[in-house]
């Protein structure tokens, strides 16, 4: 009698594995990474005040930023952020927790500058997200652009993931 191998994907998911991701997914792992993006802007903010404070104990005052800054500041490092993770591993922390994958219609890595775009298309225009409810396929208008699709993947490492692309009629 030999053991049945275990699998890295949870046994309710294994029918899901490769198939497109829905809006709530997306929007959840999409929340996830705004509070990534969040946590690096108040980390960095705090270590620009930490440095200001060693040159100047006596004179420190914490700095303050203006929403245009704040909100600059938010996209560039969204931007960097997303296109980082989409061009190396598919996935951002958010993607990673909710068990999706950026990539392109073949089932391959999605390249840098298509990354890039992706992501600030993403970012500047989230609401193309929403395309994914209407359409048959399950694509945001990002991806329709770009042709990206984001699917459900539960391994570690990317392996081959064809992703279940509907035939169009």
């Amino acid at each position: 009698m030999t053991a049945e191998p275990v699998s890295p994907i949870p046994r309710e998911a294994r029918g899901f594995q490769g198939e497109p991701a829905g809006l709530v997914t997306r929007l959840l792992a999409g929340c996830i990474d705004a509070a990534v993006t969040f946590v690096v802007l108040l980390a960095l903010w705090a270590g620009f005040n930490g440095f200001r404070f060693l040159l100047d104990p006596r004179g420190f005052t914490f700095s303050g930023t203006s929403l245009l800054a704040s909100m600059t500041a938010g996209l560039c490092v969204a931007i960097v952020y997303l296109t980082a993770a989409w061009s190396t591993t598919g996935r951002s922390w958010g993607d990673h927790v909710m068990g999706l994958r950026v990539l392109r219609l073949d089932g391959g890595r999605v390249r840098l500058p298509v990354a890039f775009l992706r992501a600030v298309t993403c970012t500047l225009f989230p609401i193309g997200l929403l395309w994914c409810a209407a359409s048959r396929t399950r694509e945001a208008l990002q991806d329709i652009v770009f042709r990206t699709c984001v699917v459900y993947d539960w391994r570690a490492r990317r392996g081959v993931t064809r992703p279940h692309v509907p035939p169009t009629a």
